[in-house]
């Protein structure tokens, strides 16, 4: 849908702009693509294997950081009347703990994966919310500060790139195959995939389905959580002046557009922060728990 709406945005910049657009020229020199490209900031190679650290690695570490000290500053800091950050702080763990965990496992696997889901839920918040904070990242264009020239401000987070997401949705996948194989050996976890009451031919069909599905779920659960955030990163940028510049419209033009998209760039930061990187974090959190679960469940 995000996609779509990018693609319309060119027919309605000329109905906005009717007395510009027979002098509207295509600006080459922007090139918004590039706030999603990685060059590398600290050159490390062993081998064959690139281990270099760049905005991506960056980002990463940060959600890392702000995850681990954030749970600990304020486990210790819990009280018995609790303030209004804790009792922020135990709504979220209430939902980690019995929506997503408890809602889709039983009480001895949710006890032993609560850590691990709700984890992995706070530190997708974190990286999906640090997107949305202008820090000094972009070293393509520097600003000159008593002499030194630091990274412009820019916004990026680890989750717009795929290589993120697909790395946890690895672990998650491997993680409930090991929890099957474990909970019902590798013959009873096969026999698993097909649905009770499917016997005789069909069962060799529904199987081939069933494997297809558990890779397909490599796709979706990956792809979901950087499509959304990429898009939306795209919709700020272009909406909040990228597309002026690209354009390269007139005076008249770029003011006019320049009202109307700035007003949309607001509306869309405001959806991306307020439910979009949460909602993310919830759905990607909660289908790990409902693929951990599913993995000893009895039936299918």
């Amino acid at each position: 849908m995000k996609a779509r709406l990018l693609a319309a945005l060119a027919p309605l910049v000329l109905l906005l702009t009717p007395a510009s657009a027979s002098a509207l020229q295509v600006n080459e020199n922007f090139k918004p693509q590039n706030e999603f490209k990685l060059d590398p900031w600290i050159s490390i190679h062993i081998g064959g294997l690139d281990l270099s650290i760049n905005k991506a690695v960056f980002y990463v570490i940060l959600a890392a950081i702000f995850t681990c000290f954030t749970m600990v500053w304020i486990a210790r800091r819990m009280q018995a009347r609790p303030n209004r950050v804790q009792t922020a702080v135990e709504a979220a763990f209430t939902l980690m703990r019995d929506n997503i965990t408890r809602g889709n496992m039983s009480d001895a696997m949710a006890k032993k994966w609560f850590p691990f889901v709700g984890a992995l839920f706070l530190f997708i918040w974190f990286s999906n919310m640090l997107g949305y904070l202008p820090l000094p990242t972009n070293t393509e264009h520097t600003v000159n500060i008593f002499g030194a020239q630091i990274p412009s401000l820019s916004l990026y987070a680890a989750t717009a790139n795929l290589s993120v997401p697909l790395a946890l949705t690895l672990v998650v996948w491997v993680s409930y195959h090991v929890e099957g194989v474990r909970a019902k050996g590798p013959v009873g976890y096969m026999k698993s995939w097909i649905p009770a009451g499917v016997e005789g031919a069909a069962a060799g069909p529904i199987f081939v389905i069933e494997v297809i599905s558990h890779f397909v779920r490599l796709v979706s659960l990956s792809v979901r959580l950087f499509a959304n955030i990429l898009a939306g990163h795209l919709l700020i940028l272009f909406m909040g002046g990228g597309l002026v510049v690209l354009l390269n419209l007139a005076v008249a033009g770029s003011v006019i557009l320049g009202l109307v998209t700035g007003t949309m760039a607001i509306a869309f930061f405001l959806f991306e922060v307020g439910l979009v990187a949460t909602l993310q974090a919830f759905i990607f959190a909660t289908l790990t728990a409902i693929y951990l679960g599913g993995a000893v469940a009895e039936s299918h």
